[in-house]
């Protein structure tokens, strides 16, 4: 778990935003899909996924709550994302190119219980992910300082502004609390788009 050294503000202090533009979550998955690494595609599958369901770094790969294969209903194209920090988990959609894509994994990389592992057919750790985070980020020239949890809020950011309400957008994080949930709806300024400014 990560804590504030005494006397420091936490991070979002310092930083000018936590989410992430969806044309910089396109950024990303270009910079970790085209770059020449062997581990390319495993790459762009894990960013996708962080997106599409709002991962938290350890809901992604670890072995406590990481994604695993048994998690996956094929038939039904489902997934079941295990929550933390006792959100509620649940099952989620899986769209036409995550299948192809974790199918495509699946044949790639040694097998085991979790979806995304290591050359070693380990889990991949969240410290792996968060310097991948990094390395794409350059990759990707953007200018601000990127960090995994920027994937979740990108997410919540990109459904409210897609209209859907706060409470779909609470089931779908597993947010308990509404609250936490609502801190998207104000980052959505397509509600300031009819103010009508006349000649100013």
């Amino acid at each position: 778990m990560t804590t504030t050294p005494p006397g420091r503000k936490p991070n979002k202090h310092y930083r000018s935003r936590e989410y992430l533009t969806p044309s910089e979550v396109r950024s990303l998955l270009d910079a970790a899909l085209n770059r020449p690494a062997r581990y390319a595609h495993r790459d762009y599958t894990l960013m996708l996924m962080m997106f599409r369901h709002g991962l938290r770094v350890g809901e992604a790969v670890g072995a406590k709550c990481g994604l695993r294969w048994d998690a996956v209903m094929w038939g039904e194209r489902q997934i079941f994302i295990t929550r933390e920090k006792g959100s509620d988990s649940g099952v989620h959609p899986l769209r036409d190119d995550e299948l192809v894509l974790l199918k495509e994994l699946r044949e790639m990389l040694p097998q085991g219980k979790y979806i995304f592992v290591s050359e070693r057919g380990e889990v991949m750790s969240t410290d792996a992910v968060r310097k991948l985070m990094g390395r794409l980020a350059v990759i990707a020239g953007l200018d601000i300082k990127v960090h995994c949890h920027m994937m979740r809020h990108a997410c919540g950011y990109y459904l409210v502004n897609q209209g859907y309400s706060t409470r779909e957008i609470q089931d779908f994080l597993g947010h308990r609390d509404i609250k936490h949930t609502e801190k998207y709806t104000k980052l959505n300024a397509r509600r300031f788009l009819n103010f009508d400014w006349g000649d100013l």
